[in-house]
């Protein structure tokens, strides 16, 4: 069952929230601050590419799956971006390339679906 529709300014909101720490500015924001926004970009991307051929993870808040294609219902899946929270908020708003993530290690991509250069970011500031 999908979830429902991301509230774009709940997603806003959210984000900017989260904004100060990415620039540099300010401490991480409490955990709940930065769940909030993990978990709404990424019922975004979930909402922008609908889908089960791809799973991204961001622990320890949250994974969704995403990307038409076969569907995965067992075991590890084929498709796996995996990151933490700070990399993925970079990726969802903008402020980091899909290309120096994987060249910098900072996200790992399994499979041949696992790209997700032409979905990001979810929210431009």
């Amino acid at each position: 069952m999908p979830s429902k529709p991301v509230d774009p300014h709940e997603l806003r909101a959210a984000v900017e929230a989260v904004l100060p720490w990415l620039a540099g500015e300010s401490d991480q924001p409490s955990r709940p601050v930065l769940a909030a926004a993990v978990r709404l970009t990424l019922r975004t991307l979930e909402q922008v590419a609908p889908g089960r051929s791809v799973e991204v993870r961001v622990p320890p808040f949250a994974a969704v799956q995403c990307v038409a294609g076969p569907r995965h219902t067992r075991g590890t899946p084929p498709n796996v971006i995996e990151t933490d929270p700070r990399t993925w908020l970079e990726l969802a708003v903008g402020r980091l390339g899909w290309t120096e993530a994987l060249d910098t290690a900072r996200v790992t991509a399994s499979g041949s679906r696992a790209d997700l250069s032409t979905l990001l970011p979810v929210l431009r500031f």
